[in-house]
């Protein structure tokens, strides 16, 4: 796969947030903040970084991602849709009876790796991948996308403590740090700073980025991809709701699809800002 530039990343990200404005809406269902947090980190990972195949998704040599946040699917069907994993038009089928898009990620989909919902559990699932890879001799990368307010169950630290120990450098991890769970602010709910400290205490290499800027996305995915005894960690500052003005740090997008009149104001400030 030849890697595309910074201007057509740019470009694809806003084909993602139209996907998950309107696959949102259509359903009337769905987590919209957190997939619009997390579209850059997505788009980068599946377009420059990750080595698969769309028409062999169980490809054994295959890369993995894993979802933790796997409420936050829209953003993830969008850009397995674009990458050629199913067609574009099977998003509008998101949360249908019937549809392999269902409103949490799942393994029916083709080039999703774990089923998710509760949180907290997508970090093991990683690590115990990372080992498998190393156990099977295969140079297999690992990637795990979490949600902030998701590091506050104890599952998570388990796992962060003991990729470490077991010297699992083929694992990143990739917080999605948009400080608001649910219906409020991080903050308010449990202090995490300082996050960086905290994991490079448990012993992972650690990296502070803009989680909307490509051109230190990519720099950093490709630096956690260097082979060493230590897991990476890259936590990435984000906006949740990013890209639509009336959604951006505003908690009450969490779990809520915009209405028709929404839908229209977003994508058309999509359209103006292109």
């Amino acid at each position: 796969m030849s890697s595309l530039g910074i201007t057509e990343l740019q470009t694809l990200a806003k084909s993602v947030r139209r996907d998950i404005l309107s696959m949102t809406a259509e359903a009337n269902s769905g987590h919209v903040g957190g997939s619009l947090s997390s579209v850059e980190i997505l788009t980068a990972l599946y377009f420059n970084i990750l080595r698969i195949n769309p028409e062999n998704p169980s490809w054994p040599e295959r890369d993995r991602f894993v979802d933790s946040k796997a409420h936050a699917c829209p953003v993830l069907y969008s850009v397995l849709a674009r990458r050629g994993f199913f067609p574009v038009e099977e998003l509008m089928t998101f949360r249908k009876i019937n549809s392999r898009l269902q409103g949490h990620a799942h393994v029916k989909t083709p080039g999703v790796e774990m089923s998710g919902g509760s949180l907290g559990q997508g970090l093991s699932f990683g690590l115990g991948a990372a080992i498998a890879a190393r156990l099977d001799r295969r140079d297999t990368k690992v990637y795990v996308l979490l949600g902030d307010g998701e590091l506050e169950e104890g599952q998570i630290w388990e796992a962060a403590m003991a990729a470490p120990f077991h010297q699992i450098g083929n694992l990143t991890a990739i917080v999605d740090r948009n400080q608001i769970q649910n219906d409020r602010f991080t903050s308010e709910v449990m202090g995490l700073e300082p996050l960086g400290d905290r994991w490079q205490s448990f012993g992972w290499e650690t990296i502070e980025i803009d989680g909307h800027d490509f051109s230190q996305i990519l720099p950093a995915l490709e630096k956690s991809q260097i082979s060493s005894e230590k897991p990476t960690v890259i936590i990435a500052n984000t906006v949740k709701g990013k890209g639509i003005s009336f959604m951006e740090n505003n908690p009450e997008f969490h779990g809520k699809p915009p209405n028709p009149e929404q839908l229209a104001l977003a994508l058309q400030e999509l359209q103006d800002g292109s």
